[in-house]
């Protein structure tokens, strides 16, 4: 039999093994959860910047939606949209460059969990490691072998999320700047903020109603790009023009309703520019929707509810009358023909102006809810509005 002494030294031994077996399963946890944080920091790079199609990423997105909700709560005693408008020109710019101080802090962190993992004394230790590989200003050079392999990893992720970013900011400004050429210029055709009516009256003052079809090619082709840039880098969608009465969303929606009035109202010979346009038009918004799940329907009826009432239309079919515009003379039927266009794309435009707080502009961000609690995240306000026009609950007709 064993002597109290020998049993005692048995015992102990058992407990080390024991707390031994303990630590290496905590350590092989952290390691894994600090690898998980590492690979998702990089993919979440990766989805933002460098895959060229419309994927969501959702830590970029918890990264503006804190941002828009801290721009919500500073504004909110703010009664001015002059103000806020000037304001909300920050929120883009901002949530862009916070971004990569939120990636390389998740690096940081997690490259924290592996060194303390792979056998660092102390979590202060790990921690001095992560911060000295991260910001490239060395290592201890005595380290073991696969500590040495992840620090060097951890500076070069470092690296690449520094290049990805200045790599793709003259990117995201060149498409930036190519958006607001045409956004700039239909001031001069409509305004601004941009009116369909005025846009028409404008051009029969002129006499140049016969060719209006000159704008159709430009803002088709502007569609095209607008929908290939603001899916594949989706911060884009946020920026604002440099004048706080412009914004691409009501642009977009000023000359759709233009082109769907050309098509439907204008006693005119049929124009297929005007009506692929349209086309070009409401596949560019539904794309852009897509990549923030905002519904809608693909293939509307066309005698679906839409945002614009039936007494809008008279006055605005009134107006140009009373300007000399030549007009079809079956209102009931112009009417139809309009809102069997303006159905393609109208809960996508509405739920665009609430998700990017679009200023205010005729049948487009007009219509749309102007404030909600801070936090409320951007895209369920939209998506709830776009199901709203979408079911009938906010419909002119």
């Amino acid at each position: 039999m064993l002597s109290y002494d020998g049993a005692a030294l048995v015992w102990r031994s058992a407990i080390k093994r024991s707390e031994e077996a303990r630590m290496v399963v905590l350590q092989g946890l952290i390691f894994v959860l600090g690898a998980a944080l590492i690979v998702g920091t990089f993919l979440s790079a990766i989805r933002t910047f460098v895959v060229p199609r419309g994927v969501s990423d959702r830590l970029t997105g918890v990264v503006f939606v804190v941002m828009r909700g801290l721009f919500d709560l500073a504004l909110s005693p703010v009664r001015s949209d002059a103000r806020r408008e000037r304001a909300m020109a920050f929120y883009a710019p901002l949530s862009l460059l916070a971004l990569p101080v939120i990636w390389l802090s998740c690096l940081l962190v997690g490259y924290t969990a592996l060194f303390w993992a792979l056998g660092a004394p102390t979590w202060r230790t790990a921690f001095t490691t992560s911060r000295l590989a991260l910001l490239y200003l060395g290592i201890d050079a005595a380290a073991a072998p696969p500590t040495t392999v992840v620090a060097f990893s951890e500076t070069v992720f470092s690296l690449i999320l520094a290049a990805l970013l200045v790599a793709y900011l003259p990117t995201m400004y060149a498409a930036f700047s190519q958006r607001e050429v045409a956004v700039t210029g239909l001031e001069t055709l409509a305004g601004s903020p941009p009116s369909p009516f005025r846009m028409l009256k404008r051009y029969h003052r002129i006499g140049g109603l016969d060719d209006i079809d000159e704008v159709w090619a430009t803002w088709l082709d502007w569609f095209n790009v607008v929908q290939e840039s603001h899916t594949s880098l989706q911060p884009l969608v946020f920026y604002r023009s440099p004048r706080p009465d412009r914004s691409w969303v009501t642009a977009a929606g000023a000359v759709l309703d233009t082109a769907a009035l050309t098509a439907s109202t204008l006693d005119r010979p049929r124009d297929p520019q005007a009506e692929l346009c349209i086309r070009a038009g409401y596949l560019c918004l539904q794309r852009i929707a897509d990549t923030f799940r905002i519904p809608y329907d693909p293939n509307p009826r066309p005698d679906a509810p839409i945002s614009v009432a039936r007494t809008e239309f008279d006055a605005l079919y009134d107006a140009l009358a009373t300007e000399g515009v030549p007009l079809k003379p079956d209102r009931d039927q112009v009417w139809r023909d309009f809102a069997g266009w303006r159905v393609n794309y109208d809960a996508a435009l509405i739920a665009l102006a609430v998700l990017t707080m679009a200023p205010d502009a005729q049948w487009s961000s007009d219509r749309a809810p102007r404030r909600a609690p801070a936090f409320t995240r951007p895209d369920k306000r939209a998506r709830a509005v776009a199901a709203d026009i979408t079911a009938g609950v906010i419909a002119g007709r």
